[in-house]
């Protein structure tokens, strides 16, 4: 064999690039190097990899989740590299948590399972009103039934184990007490203050002060003007290929037919039912009991129909419902089982239903009102239609606009206008522009990645069009620069007041610190103090609307002997010097101690769980390499 290799070393060569080179027409070397940033291993649990792409997958999940629950919140708050690194840490505290359960053989049984599914209020929204699993809202999630079930044993299998641990936390009172007391403990003060503000009539300010304040590079930066510059750019975006779209009412109206079934309302029923249970499992004669049962609770409704919530409130043994009079609001096909649904959708308003089985007992249905199932005049949606036409013509139209004016920029690169010719786009302006976002910027402006490219050396120096920049969300922006002011330094003559303000409130706050600390020295030696504040209680839950640098300057201060002395530095503001009088008992506004005793047996619980969870990485020989980047450094190395 290795003979044969060696023999024919040119005809395998040949062999290579007929399989390699055609790979690389298809795929190109992006597609090599995007499989191979796909494959990147970025953290390792038991020997077992996680990859960027699992990594890139599970934030993408975790970001649709959020958005399902809340639809209004900014997704670029989840654009940060502190969001992203936080779900690779979720993830390989998963993986840990899985090889755990499996080391540990942790397991859920169906009775858990079942009782954990009935009882959990966070699974509420998977229950239908009769108890059973909604799967169509797990369909669309895109899970069945049975991902659903095995997910569900899972997360149960790696709550155990941590549950050993936390759930065996004691916090005996006597320590829990002497701990509550250092964090919730009150102290009587006396505060005497040193207002740099009060010191300012006594500072004398030369010109060499204010010449060394200026030239001191720590505070370069106060006195420079920001480079910035007046701009041109222009956006393709799906509107802007939409505003030049047009399309025949002949077109629309053709739509609409081929599209009928979206232009009418589904069809709903409200019912109200009375349920007599009869499980599966249960005997035949069990079941003729309750069908008999049901069989007499409809003859009394149709006596009168008017009763009938009368009825459902005393006997229906669905607890969801019967509180409502057996009303189970609107619902439309899908959301019942079958036999309900059947009956219910064959009924007329007001109309009772013979008693109906299921495969949880016994139904007498009572239809009480039916909506939806009108067909929308195509006048009324032709506005939404026509939109929604130009967006899918925009959307195969955007691919060739985008080279047209990824080249266009590129190759006539002194100006924008063959590009915003070529595609009916108008060239913006802006001024002002600086390297960093404006407060309030929006669109292109927004973007650090459009102005990274703006700012670029060669684009500084030529005035040329930048490349292409991709934005997202299928809009490419070009840009270029028109005039340029750099960062420079203002003279001391044009600043000089601003200068001396500066150096007036540094030398008002030392003035101030200064006279603090000889009266702190001289009231710890014995002095009599004057010029404190009348006495006050402070603690870290009654802050009196004071600093939290002074009360953590309290709370940290020696009790030991008392009166006890400390100082707090406020900067350019000024001194505080506080006198410690008494110790006080815990405040009664923290709460009881039986409830505050149990916050601190939950709190040492999380510590304890993260203790563990620290022991299991190391055992699991966790190890991470992911780095997680913000999406314009992600594209920017991309670039590059």
């Amino acid at each position: 064999m290795f003979e044969f290799v060696r023999s024919h070393t040119r005809l395998l060569q040949f062999i290579l690039v007929l399989l390699v080179f055609p790979a690389f027409v298809f795929f190109g070397v992006q597609g090599y190097t995007g499989m191979s940033e796909g494959n990147t291993v970025v953290a390792k649990v038991a020997g077992t990899s996680i990859t960027q792409a699992e990594w890139d997958a599970a934030h993408r999940n975790q970001v649709e989740r959020l958005r399902a629950q809340s639809p209004g919140v900014d997704l670029k708050l989840f654009d940060t590299p502190e969001a992203k690194q936080r779900t690779l840490d979720a993830l390989v505290r998963e993986r840990v948590m899985l090889v755990a359960a499996d080391k540990l053989h942790l397991t859920a049984s169906d009775e858990r399972l079942q009782r954990v599914f009935a009882s959990d209020p966070q699974l509420a929204f998977l229950r239908k009103p009769d108890g059973s699993l909604n799967a169509d809202v797990l369909a669309a999630q895109g899970m069945s039934a049975r991902q659903f079930e095995q997910q569900l044993r899972q997360d149960l299998a790696m709550r155990q184990v941590l549950q050993g641990v936390s759930g065996t936390v004691l916090a005996p009172s006597r320590p829990t007490s002497t701990a509550l007391d250092a964090l919730l403990q009150q102290r009587e003060v006396r505060i005497a203050r040193f207002e740099a503000q009060k010191f300012v009539t006594k500072v004398n300010v030369t010109d060499a002060d204010i010449e060394a304040y200026y030239k001191d590079g720590r505070h370069a930066a106060e006195f420079e003007t920001p480079e910035q510059a007046s701009i041109e750019y222009l956006v393709l975006d799906l509107d802007a290929i939409k505003s030049g779209l047009t399309v025949s009412d002949d077109d629309l109206r053709k739509y609409y037919e081929e599209n009928e079934s979206r232009y009418v309302a589904p069809e709903e029923r409200r019912a109200s039912h009375i349920l007599i249970k009869a499980e599966k499992g249960a005997s035949a004669e069990q079941r003729e009991k309750a069908k008999a049962k049901a069989a007499a609770l409809l003859a009394e409704a149709r006596k009168d129909p008017a009763k009938f919530a009368e009825l459902a409130k005393k006997n229906s043994e669905d607890p969801g419902s019967a509180v409502q009079g057996g009303d189970l609001d609107f619902f439309a096909r899908g959301a019942m089982v079958k036999p309900f649904e059947d009956a219910a959708f064959a009924l007329k308003p007001g109309q009772l239903s013979e008693v109906v089985e299921s495969d949880f007992g016994y139904h007498v249905i009572l239809l009480t009102a039916v909506r939806g199932g009108e067909k929308k005049a195509f006048e009324s949606v032709k506005a939404e239609i026509e939109n929604e036409v130009k967006q899918q013509l925009a959307q195969r139209r955007y691919a060739e606009a985008a080279e047209i004016f990824s080249n266009t920029v590129y190759e006539q690169a002194d100006s924008l206008k063959p590009a915003a010719e070529k595609l009916k786009l108008t060239v913006r302006t802006a001024s002002g522009v600086a390297r960093t976002p404006a407060q309030g910027a929006t669109g292109a402006l927004a973007s650090p990645k459009f102005l990274e490219a703006l700012f670029a050396a060669e684009t500084l120096r030529n005035k040329r069009n930048t490349e292409a920049v991709d934005l997202g969300g299928s809009q490419l922006v070009a840009g270029r620069i028109v005039d340029y002011t750099p960062s420079r330094k203002l003279p001391l003559a044009e600043v000089k007041d601003r200068v001396r303000e500066r150096v007036v409130v540094e030398q008002s706050a030392a003035l101030a610190r200064k006279e603090a600390l000889a009266r702190l020295a001289a009231w710890k030696g014995g002095a009599e103090p004057e010029g404190l504040e009348p006495a006050m209680t402070v603690s870290r839950g009654r802050q009196q609307e004071l600093p939290p640098a002074l009360i953590d300057a309290v709370m940290k201060a020696s009790p030991a002997p008392l009166p006890s002395w400390t100082g707090v530095d406020f900067g350019e503001e000024g001194y505080a010097v506080v006198r410690v009088d008494k110790l006080l008992p815990r405040d009664a506004a923290a709460g009881d101690d039986k409830r505050l005793q149990q916050q601190y047996g939950q709190i040492w619980g999380a510590a304890e769980d993260e203790a563990y969870y620290a022991a299991l990485k190391e055992r699991y020989k966790v190890k991470i390499t992911g780095v997680a980047k913000s999406a314009d450094a992600e594209q920017s190395g991309a670039s590059r």
